[in-house]
């Protein structure tokens, strides 16, 4: 039904530009292709051309970036979309052009993927349902479990880099005031705030995952001060080894398959900033956060911003609400 109404706008919209705008044919053949390939994007939404959305429209284009199309490109399709909805409005078939206000994409910074809410529960219970074994591999796996659960807790908590989480210390762990402090890029220092869920796994990962890994892997007993290894680093692989960042990647991947996505470190870190902004924090609180040097950085989760404030505009606003 979607593709039938679909095409009978399409169908509509390439006469018009035939016979009252005149153009080449190979004009037409190119709005034609840009058209149909945003039709079938609200197709898989169920939704057709006539009664698309600003958000559908967005996301379209949006899509289309996250597939390394590049500016230039999406912005043609942009303006292809927009002659398209002139028309409509023209022909009284819409009431409401879903493209305006839409800025060009060739001045927009793609935003990060991130992981759904959902999606970031699972993958952080993933490391609890992996633990497998006899008794003495279990005990390992267990401890490893416990200090992946903690990694992806700060990870997604504290919006760490990489880099930030392999060279952390114990030191710099604060868990009683509920705050950690990280060092960044060109050895800047921040605060990053811990929400319980954090503080629980960490203060479980220093008491029951980090002693048996910090034991030396000839040990046969349990680990001792006389066996343990004295490592500053909070994270550590068995042995009391320090952790590499491609471990730190493939722990992330794995714990995410589970929520059915091929996620990086990274994308937890930007899904610490995509929720945070989603629930109201100012851009300011989530720079800091995030350790940006210029809030120009950060913008990149401006739409995000703008999007609520519009949400709740509407909701609360005596004369936004539709009569």
């Amino acid at each position: 039904m979607a593709s039938e109404a679909n095409s009978q706008v399409i169908a509509g919209f390439l006469d018009y530009l035939r016979i009252e705008k005149g153009l080449a044919r190979l004009s037409i053949s190119a709005y034609s292709t840009d058209i149909v390939q945003f039709a079938e994007f609200l197709e898989k939404r169920r939704q057709v051309l006539g009664t698309a959305r600003r958000t559908d429209v967005r996301e379209f284009l949006e899509e289309l970036f996250s597939h390394q199309v590049d500016g230039r490109s999406v912005g043609r399709k942009l303006s292809v979309l927009r002659h398209l909805y002139r028309y409509l409005l023209l022909d009284k078939r819409i009431e409401h052009d879903p493209t305006l206000n839409i800025e060009s994409p060739r001045q927009w910074k793609v935003l990060p993927k991130s992981l759904a809410r959902d999606e970031v529960e699972v993958t952080l219970a993933a490391p609890a349902a992996s633990v497998a074994g006899g008794p003495a591999d279990k005990k390992a796996a267990t401890a490893l479990a416990i200090r992946d659960r903690a990694m992806l807790e700060l990870l997604y908590a504290g919006a760490l880099r990489v880099s930030e989480l392999v060279s952390a210390t114990v030191e710099d762990l604060k868990l009683e005031a509920g705050y950690m402090l990280v060092r960044g890029k060109g050895d800047k220092e921040r605060i990053v705030p811990l929400g319980k869920p954090a503080q629980e796994a960490l203060t479980e990962y220093l008491a029951c995952g980090r002693p048996p890994l910090a034991a030396p892997r000839a040990s046969q007993g349990g680990p001792s001060a006389s066996t343990m290894t004295t490592s500053p680093v909070l994270f550590i692989r068995r042995g009391g080894r320090r952790l590499t960042r491609q471990r730190v990647w493939q722990m992330v991947r794995r714990a995410s398959t589970a929520s059915g996505r091929h996620a990086s470190p990274h994308m937890l870190r930007h899904s610490c900033a995509t929720h945070m902004v989603e629930n109201g924090a100012d851009l300011r609180t989530v720079q800091a956060i995030l350790g940006h040097a210029d809030i120009s950085t950060t913008q990149v989760y401006t739409h995000l911003a703008l999007d609520r404030l519009r949400t709740v505009y509407r909701k609360h606003h005596p004369r936004a609400r539709a009569r």
